[in-house]
C-alpha cells in the first residue's frame, strides 16, 4: 500500500505508476480516493470545530457559575455536541473502510531501475550460470523417473487427498529432505537466524502481506474459523512484526524459515500431468529482510545473489530473469525470478523468486522503525532459497543417467550417510 499523502499531492505520479504497469482499468481508483479523502478530511475537521467548540462552552459554563451567571444554555447546546460527533465518527470510520479497499487495490511504485513491458513475455533474461546440457540418451518425464527410483506413490495419493499430492518415499524423499537441508545451512553460514514458524495465519496478516487476487487464487481457508494455511512462510515471518516498532539499532532482521506451503493449484497441466510440478502443498526454505529503507536496494542484490548461489553449489543450470512492471505484483517494486533448466523440455521454468516490496507490507501491518528520533515505516524483502518439489525436478533431471539412475552431488552426500547415487529398484 502506498502513502495516501502520495495520492493527495501527486495524483497524476499514481496514475504514471499505473499506466507503466499496464493497469489502466485502475485508473478511475486514484480519483475515487481524492474525492472520498476529501470527505473524510471534512468530517475530521468538524469533528475538531465540535471538540473545540465543547472545551470554549465548558470554559464558559465555567465563568458563568464562578459569576454566578445562569448556564442552561450553554449546558444545552453542550449536550447535543456529543452526538453530533458520534455521528460525525461513524461517518469517518465508514469512509476510512472504504478507501482502505481502494488503497489495497493500488499497486506499489515500481523501482525505477524495472523494464517496462506488459506481460512475462518481455521479462528480461539477465545472466545463465551453468551449462545447460541435453543428454545423448531419452531424458526421461521426472515423475517416471521417480517410480523406477520407487520414490513417489501417485496413486495412494490420489485415493486419501485427491489431485496434486504425491507420497515421496525413499532415497528420494532423503534427497528432497538433504536439499532443504543444505539450503538451510547455507543461509544459517551466510548470518540469517533459523525459524519455524505457524503454518497458519489471520486474515489480518494474509491481507497485509498479499494482494486481494492473491489471497482468492492462493489461499487456502480453514472454513468456521480465522485462520489461512500459509501459501509461504514470508506470509506468517513478515506477519510476526505486525504493529511492531523495531529499534534501528536491531537493523537488519534477517530471517530464514522452512514450512510446508499450500496453494490453490491444479495439478494438471500438459507436459506435467503426472507428476508433482504443480501441486497443492509443497516445502520451501525462505528468507525474509525487515530493513531501513537505505538499505533494501543493497538486500535486494545481496538475497538474489545467495539464491544464485545455492543452485550453483547444487550443480543445476539456472538463468535469472528481470521481472518487468506488467508481470509484477502489485505490492513489488522490484522482482527477479530464478529458472531452473529442464533438459528433457529444453528450456528454463521458475524455481525461486526475489521481491523488494519497500514499504508497501509494512504500511499494511503496521511495521515501523524508531531511530535517532524519527519513526517511518520499514522495507520488507523477501527470497526462496530453495523450494521442493520444483528444485527437485531440475536435481532429477539434470543428474539424471542413462541406466535410470540418479548421481547426487557432492555438497548434498552428506546429508545421506555418503550415498552418491540412487539406483532403480
Amino acid at each position: 500500500m502506498i502513502d495516501i499523502k502520495v495520492v493527495r499531492d501527486s495524483p497524476e505520479l499514481v496514475k504514471d505508476n499505473l499506466k507503466k504497469k499496464f493497469q489502466n482499468s485502475k485508473l478511475p481508483l486514484v480519483d475515487k480516493v481524492l474525492e472520498l479523502d476529501e470527505k473524510w478530511r471534512k468530517l475530521k475537521f468538524d469533528e475538531d470545530s465540535l471538540r473545540k467548540q465543547r472545551n470554549d462552552i465548558s470554559k464558559k459554563v465555567s465563568e458563568l457559575k464562578k459569576s454566578g451567571k445562569s448556564a442552561k444554555k450553554e449546558i444545552a447546546e453542550a449536550k447535543s455536541i456529543p452526538e453530533k460527533i458520534t455521528k460525525s465518527e461513524a461517518k469517518r470510520k465508514k469512509l476510512e473502510v472504504e478507501i482502505k479497499e481502494i488503497m489495497y487495490k493500488i499497486p506499489n511504485f515500481i523501482d525505477k531501475s524495472v523494464v517496462i513491458g506488459k506481460d512475462e513475455s518481455e521479462n528480461v533474461e539477465i545472466k545463465k550460470i551453468g551449462e545447460a546440457k541435453v543428454p545423448k540418451f531419452k531424458v526421461l518425464n521426472h515423475a517416471e523417473i521417480a517410480e523406477k527410483l520407487g520414490g513417489v506413490d501417485f496413486e495412494s495419493a490420489r485415493e486419501t487427498s485427491g489431485n496434486g499430492f504425491y507420497y515421496l518415499m525413499g532415497d528420494l524423499a532423503l534427497l528432497h529432505s538433504a536439499m532443504l537441508a543444505f539450503a538451510r545451512d547455507y543461509m544459517v553460514e551466510k548470518g540469517f537466524s533459523y525459524v519455524i514458524p505457524p503454518f497458519m495465519i489471520r486474515s489480518a496478516v494474509v491481507d497485509g502481506v498479499m494482494s486481494f487476487e492473491e489471497k482468492d487464487n492462493m489461499m487456502y481457508k480453514i472454513e468456521g474459523e480465522d485462520l489461512y494455511l500459509i501459501g509461504t512462510s514470508e506470509h506468517s515471518m513478515i506477519g510476526r512484526f505486525i504493529d511492531k516498532t523495531i529499534l534501528g539499532k536491531n537493523l537488519p532482521i534477517n530471517l530464514t524459515s522452512y514450512s510446508p506451503c499450500f496453494r490453490k493449484e491444479g495439478g494438471s497441466h500438459g507436459l506435467e500431468e503426472k507428476g508433482f510440478f504443480r501441486v497443492h502443498q509443497f516445502e520451501k526454505q525462505e528468507m525474509i529482510v525487515i530493513c531501513s529503507p537505505e538499505e533494501s536496494s543493497k538486500w535486494y542484490d545481496k538475497m538474489l545473489g545467495f539464491s544464485v548461489d545455492v543452485f550453483k553449489k547444487l550443480g543445476i543450470p539456472i538463468r535469472v530473469l528481470d521481472i518487468c512492471s506488467g508481470d509484477l505484483a502489485d505490492l513489488k517494486a522490484k522482482s527477479a525470478d530464478i529458472e531452473a533448466w529442464s533438459p528433457r523440455q529444453k528450456k528454463y521454468y521458475e524455481v525461486g523468486s526475489c521481491s523488494n516490496l519497500t514499504d508497501a507490507q509494512a504500511r499494511r501491518l503496521n511495521i515501523r522503525i524508531e531511530d535517532k528520533g524519527k519513526r517511518f515505516f520499514a522495507h520488507t524483502l523477501n527470497n526462496t532459497v530453495l523450494a521442493s518439489p520444483r528444485s527437485l525436478i531440475a536435481m532429477i533431471e539434470n543428474n539424471q543417467n542413462a541406466d535410470g539412475s540418479i548421481s547426487i552431488p557432492k555438497v548434498l552426500q552428506g546429508y545421506m550417510n555418503g550415498k552418491k547415487k540412487i539406483e532403480v529398484k
